[in-house]
């Protein structure tokens, strides 16, 4: 198991996926990892939850095509998403992307074009609830107020 997606409740041990990955790859000389955390404030206003809702099988069937076109390029030998889903209070971990490449160019590079894939691809309905009301958070990053 090198590349995977998985709908987590829980947060991960960050060492013990780099360690995995670092042992299948051994072309690799780079891995770079991101981990997207719930935000404390947005425009000003304090977040009081984040709720992470998957429509499982479509999500994880379009996080597993992230990841199957993205891996195409020469160089990548290896692309985790760990998505978290249920009720997050701000300043917990949300998502966790790991890419493995030749070289720290081609893996930072990627990493990023994944996760702005991510953000925008993947079926995870997010509600967020602050002082100032409830929101739907789009992929893009805007927010619709619900209440």
């Amino acid at each position: 198991m090198s590349s995977e997606a998985k709908l987590i409740k829980d947060e991960i041990d960050i060492d013990e996926i780099v360690k995995e990955i670092a042992a299948k790859n051994h072309e690799s000389n780079a891995i770079v990892i991101y981990v997207g955390y719930v935000k404390r404030k947005v425009d000003g206003h304090n977040v009081n939850w984040l709720s992470c809702e998957p429509h499982e099988q479509y999500a994880l069937k379009l996080l597993n095509n992230i990841i199957d076109e993205e891996r195409m390029d020469e160089g990548i030998s290896c692309i985790r998403i760990y998505h978290r889903v249920g009720r997050l209070k701000p300043g917990e971990p949300i998502s966790y992307i790991f890419v493995s490449a030749k070289n720290r160019v081609k893996a930072f590079e990627k990493a990023r074009k994944v996760l702005e894939r991510v953000k925008r691809e993947s079926m995870i309905f997010k509600m967020e609830s602050r002082d100032d009301g409830d929101f739907l958070v789009l992929g893009d990053g805007r927010r619709l107020r619900i209440k």
